[in-house]
């Protein structure tokens, strides 16, 4: 240290040189990445991205994916290894190959048409099978249906009681029914000729209706609402409350 002038001056080391140089380097402003619109992360950069050069991206497969890309089956035709074409197959096995037989009462199918024999063909019906063979047949009543004549009954069950029969035997008409009357029928002259009465003509004639608010002034205010004196719970309702009063 040299005390022969005023100025105080310091020994320059190295370690002064390093850390004018460290603090020069801090002064430095941030470069900006924003400015660069093809950015690759949305995260902080140390470095630029790299330039695209190709027109689609690459990807490098793994090992672990390479093998998992691979078929497990290369071909639809294996080779059969040397043991299994030496292989010898046991009793249980044998057995197991062996289809199943069919049941003990088992038949093949029978056609659909199956044929007759000669005694079939050459059978005479019996006369009880013949009157079995033969439609039942009921009789027509009178009034219902067509008009056709009543067949006899072939086979006739035990006589029916008294009650059934009188259920069984359809009602006549009234004696003073005439029959169905025609669609068009001639009007009587007494008829033609009435005249309408006037409650008749007033009874016939529409019903007026109104419109819904027709004539109606809501700023008219009835007698009896200007008559009328407000009882003392109306007006204990219709004073404010106490506490939204003021004091004043």
């Amino acid at each position: 240290m040299n005390y022969s002038s005023n100025v105080l001056r310091f020994p320059t080391s190295a370690s002064s040189v390093s850390m004018a140089t460290q603090t020069h380097k801090l002064a430095q402003p941030k470069p900006n990445r924003l400015r660069h619109p093809d950015r690759r992360s949305v995260y902080f950069l140390d470095r630029l991205p790299p330039e695209k050069t190709g027109s689609t991206t690459r990807t490098e497969l793994t090992p672990r994916w390479s093998e998992l890309c691979r078929s497990k089956r290369l071909s639809p035709i294996w080779e059969v290894s040397e043991w299994a074409l030496r292989a010898v197959p046991s009793d249980r096995l044998c057995s197991l190959a062996q289809p199943r037989p069919p049941a003990a009462g088992w038949q093949q199918e029978r056609p659909l048409l199956a044929r007759l024999n000669r005694v079939t063909q050459t059978a005479v019906a019996t006369s009880r099978i013949c009157q079995l063979a033969q439609p039942k047949t009921r009789p027509v009543l009178e009034g219902f249906g067509p008009k056709s004549k009543a067949v006899a009954m072939t086979h006739i069950p035990c006589k029916a009681s008294a009650h059934i029969e009188l259920l069984a035997t359809p009602k006549h008409d009234h004696p003073k029914f005439e029959g169905e009357r025609s669609v068009c029928w001639s009007v009587s002259r007494e008829a033609r000729n009435f005249v309408a009465s006037q409650r008749l003509l007033e009874l016939s004639s529409p019903k007026e209706r109104s419109a819904l608010f027709e004539g109606y002034d809501p700023y008219v205010v009835s007698q009896a609402a200007r008559s009328a004196s407000p009882s003392p719970r109306i007006r204990q309702l219709c004073l404010p409350l106490p506490r939204k009063c003021s004091s004043i």
